[in-house]
């Protein structure tokens, strides 16, 4: 019932930026969290960052200080600006969202992905 778009990724040189966005839409009566999660050839798939309905922010290390997480409550849509991209960001990023629906369920709803690729 609820969907997540995805969209922003692409490749980009190291050392510059992106940025992604997630729309949700559907059977919602609140969302309690989104964010992000990637996934690198090879390894598991990995919290970037997350963003609650109260605006707490969790980012992983390996992107504090690179990488703001955002979020529009209006909108349903969050976004994630990433700069100063390195190599080792390549990943497919997955947008994650936590919701409820009437009648009360709390659910968990993922986008398709997208890639991003850093390289000269």
């Amino acid at each position: 019932q609820v969907q997540l778009v995805e969209s922003g990724g692409g490749l980009v040189q190291p050392g510059g930026s992106l940025r992604l966005s997630c729309a949700a839409s559907g059977s919602i009566f609140r969302i309690y969290a989104m964010g992000w999660y990637r996934q690198a050839p090879g390894k598991q798939r990995e919290l970037a960052a997350t963003i609650t309905r109260l605006g707490n922010t969790t980012t992983a290390d390996s992107v504090k200080g690179r990488f703001i997480l955002s979020r529009d409550n209006a909108k349903n849509t969050v976004y994630l600006e990433m700069n100063s991209l390195r190599p080792e960001d390549t990943a497919v990023y997955f947008c994650h969202a936590r919701y409820s629906r009437i009648p009360p369920e709390v659910l968990d709803a993922w986008g398709q992905g997208t890639l991003v690729t850093v390289s000269s």
